[in-house]
């Protein structure tokens, strides 16, 4: 008798909601969405591991930064590459496990503006933020053009451990 009360209760206030049914046609764009999401979701598990075992000293929410266009590189202090996003695959043709270990400059080569790089480096070296489009390389030799906003980032203690790319193809 009481599970029949709540199933009532239940049908009762789903009817005074203002749902509009979807046509399962709409399904594929659902899935679509729902594997993005999914993606982003474990990114965001990885980069908060990160950011618990080198114990940072940040705030960032990762939920905001990590979507379609943007993607996420973190480097250890030496700057090799501890973590990129699973969405790289559509700015560069890598997939994470492919730059792991890798220092950045990986996707950088002969047509890469060398007054930018060396912008970036002192950047770095000094534990300073830094903006700039550079010139990379895609895994099939292709160019692009990356939009990057690189950070230092340091733990509770005021160390350096890490650094943190977000990166976009300019336009």
């Amino acid at each position: 008798m009481e599970i029949r009360e709540y199933e009532n209760a239940i049908d009762k206030y789903f009817k005074t909601l203002k749902i509009n049914k979807s046509p399962l046609k709409c399904w594929d764009f659902y899935g679509n969405h729902f594997e993005k999401l999914k993606t982003s979701l474990s990114d965001t598990v990885l980069l908060d591991n990160i950011l618990a075992t080198n114990n940072w000293n940040t705030n960032w929410n990762f939920q905001e930064e990590l979507n379609d266009e943007t993607v996420v590189v973190v480097t250890d202090a030496k700057l090799n590459i501890v973590f990129a996003s699973k969405n790289m695959i559509k700015m560069n043709g890598y997939v994470p496990s492919e730059v792991i270990g890798n220092s950045p400059k990986m996707f950088q080569g002969e047509l890469t503006d060398d007054t930018i790089s060396r912008e970036i480096s002192i950047a770095v070296n000094n534990h300073k933020p830094f903006e700039k489009v550079i010139m990379n390389y895609c895994k099939d030799g292709s160019l692009y053009k990356c939009h990057i906003k690189g950070y230092p980032v340091f733990n509770k203690k005021g160390i350096l451990t890490n650094f943190i790319a977000f990166e976009k193809i300019a336009a």
